[in-house]
């Protein structure tokens, strides 16, 4: 369990990111199940680029991963809506 436990709160706090990008930005090519599911990919990968880099140094390991998470799902949600915008 402590194994998944930082990648759950990489897809939780990635699909909220990318959730949250996409409504800030006001995109609507994408759909909600669309944007929770880029979110929480881009959540793992931010989540694993934080923790690659050096990010857990200052902070502890839960609340990198969610900072890693938010950061990275809404910038591949925000990535999936432009390209979707783009190809409409």
């Amino acid at each position: 369990m402590e194994t998944l436990l930082p990648l759950i709160t990489q897809l939780i706090a990635g699909a909220i990111g990318g959730n949250l990008a996409s409504g800030a930005l006001k995109q609507m090519a994408v759909n909600t199940v669309a944007r929770t599911i880029a979110g929480a990919v881009g959540g793992i990968g931010g989540g694993m680029l934080l923790t690659m880099f050096g990010g857990e140094a200052g902070l502890t390991g839960l609340i990198a991963d969610g900072i890693g998470g938010l950061i990275g799902g809404g910038i591949l949600s925000t990535i999936v809506g432009a390209v979707a915008a783009k190809a409409r």
